[in-house]
């Protein structure tokens, strides 16, 4: 059997940019010396580059540059599926949604670029609703100008794996839809009072 089956791999281009702009908070991954440093970021697509920042004192920023290779995961929803809700025999499974790319990464080092970027980052996560605006004459944004680094990255490959129960009867698949909706509504706030219990 061809691994990964085809029925949980999704190629359209569109369906994985909705990922990257819906939950753009990435896991980058470098490897140096066959070790893997990995930093989670929120980055942004602009065609196809997805634009970033780091911190100049993470160690990763000193392979966000140079054309070096990169591996980035965006993951969108997620939840176990007990066989209960679908209306045929099942076994137990996980559904997800991940986007994987490669790239290649270069620095951007003008201090103009950065600090626009960090304008145009702050006005799309801000959306739709834009209660907070980065100001350019901000004196805070200009202090922590010099302790950032800005990188893009030129997407070399394109994998969208939505793993959402489309092997089985339309039903089912519809039933597995519901329950990753449901459960992750229910699974955050649980999650959320567990960790911050009082």
């Amino acid at each position: 059997m061809k691994y990964p089956p085809k029925h949980h791999q999704d190629n359209d281009i569109n369906h994985m940019i909705e990922v990257i702009k819906t939950y753009p908070l990435a896991t980058v991954i470098s490897v140096k010396d066959n070790q893997p440093l990995i930093t989670h970021l929120p980055l942004i697509l602009e065609g196809n580059k997805l634009i970033g920042h780091i911190d100049i004192y993470n160690p990763q920023a000193q392979l966000l540059k140079d054309n070096n290779d990169v591996t980035i995961i965006f993951a969108g929803p997620e939840c176990y599926i007990s066989p209960s809700v679908y209306t045929t025999t099942q076994l137990p499974t996980w559904n997800y949604i991940k986007v994987h790319l490669k790239g290649k990464v270069k620095a951007i080092e003008s201090k103009a670029a950065l600090k626009q970027s960090l304008i145009t980052m702050t006005e799309f996560l801000e959306a739709p609703d834009h209660k907070y605006v980065l100001e350019p004459d901000n004196p805070r944004l200009d202090r922590n100008l010099n302790y950032i680094e800005m990188f893009e990255i030129e997407i070399t490959n394109w994998e969208g794996k939505f793993k959402l129960s489309q092997d089985k009867n339309p039903r089912d698949t519809r039933a597995a839809r519901e329950a990753l909706i449901k459960t992750n509504q229910e699974s955050i706030k649980q999650f959320l009072d567990n960790v911050f219990a009082s």
